[in-house]
């Protein structure tokens, strides 16, 4: 059974049905449209869940499948960056008529700032996810090797959209996950969105969208206050772009993702670093802080120092078994799936401060 999320559509002027998905309670947090977009596809990804369930505790987590895309009208006119940014206001016309919190993932990051520019009044916090305001063919600085490598994405991806082995299928996923691409379940599941989320021709029309944004203008004109996140190693958009954001919006504050994933994160500590910075800076309450008792910190502060299990043992007196316990248990408490991990999310949450 698929998570519980409402589904609700609105018309824009020109009568494109666009397709919104609504979870949680509480103040509005509004997803710009992004592509690769299905949002019932998302609702069977058991990582991206995860994280939209977070946000949705504290939030009323709008989302909605673009022009072209997901459950949205699929045969749609010819568009541009100007039409995507009147659907967001459409979407936010009818869904968040009060002000309300602005999440921009990806392409959607410019969209979000192009709108807080133009409706200040509407936007009342901004979160931005490995964003840019200028892409390869806008921005006068393009080094010539990455522009050529924009112009072969866009002369293969009709052929390649939809053909899963094809290499530009196989170019794209390595790009848009990273290393978690070599997870054959969590690639499967970003590979069946990217089928079902739009035609090879709208996935082009979109594409020469993304590579001819300019909004570095209207990042002056933002008002509100920006939170501007990205993976530190994206292999798609580089971490400079959203160092750019902050420089241009006034205010705005960066924090580096230990990732290199450009999707939005959702596993390991990166997602939790997302979801707590998040909900703290529109402010919601934070995640639950963990307990460890005070053995399990004592355990985790020697790993931390690069202690083996039995170097551990003989420092407390312990056997390596019983640390080896101490170790699981404080994995599970902290939600982490290794040491290192663990040992990290600690130290974040202030849990290895007090150990003696």
């Amino acid at each position: 059974m698929e998570p519980r999320q409402d589904l609700r559509f609105c018309q824009t002027p020109d009568r494109v049905t666009l397709a919104c998905a609504i979870t949680g309670s509480g103040p509005r947090l509004v997803r710009a449209g992004t592509w690769v977009s299905h949002v019932e596809c998302e609702a069977r990804e058991p990582d991206t869940w995860s994280t939209i369930e977070a946000l949705s505790h504290h939030h009323t987590l709008l989302r909605y499948d673009p022009r072209g895309c997901g459950l949205s009208t699929r045969d749609v006119p010819p568009f541009g960056f100007e039409t995507l940014v009147a659907d967001l206001e459409t979407v936010m016309d009818a869904m968040a008529p009060e002000p309300a919190a602005l999440l921009g993932i990806s392409c959607g990051a410019p969209l979000a700032i192009a709108y807080a520019a133009r409706h200040p009044e509407r936007v009342s916090s901004l979160v931005l996810v490995n964003g840019y305001a200028r892409a390869y063919f806008s921005a006068p600085t393009t080094p010539p090797h990455l522009l050529e490598e924009a112009k072969l994405m866009l002369a293969t991806i009709r052929q390649g959209w939809a053909q899963e082995k094809s290499p530009f299928r196989q170019i794209f996923l390595a790009q848009l996950m990273g290393s978690d691409a070599a997870d054959p379940v969590a690639r499967h599941l970003i590979s069946e969105r990217m089928r079902l989320s739009m035609t090879p021709d709208v996935a082009e029309r979109h594409m020469r969208i993304n590579y001819a944004i300019d909004v570095k203008a209207e990042c002056a004109l933002v008002q509100c206050p920006t939170l501007v996140f990205h993976a530190r190693d994206d292999q798609m958009v580089t971490a400079d772009q959203s160092r750019k954001l902050v420089a241009w919006i006034p205010g705005a504050r960066f924090v580096a993702l230990d990732s290199d994933s450009h999707v939005l994160p959702t596993r390991r500590e990166a997602g939790r670093v997302f979801v707590a910075e998040t909900l703290a800076f529109l402010g919601g309450a934070r995640p639950d802080k963990p307990r460890l008792s005070r053995r399990q910190k004592q355990i985790l502060g020697l790993v931390a120092q690069g202690m083996t299990d039995k170097q551990v043992a003989r420092e407390l007196g312990l056997s390596p078994r019983t640390v080896e316990m101490h170790v699981a248990l404080a994995l599970r408490a902290l939600g982490c799936a290794n040491r290192a991990e663990a040992v990290l999310r600690a130290d974040r949450e202030g849990l290895l401060d007090d150990v003696v």
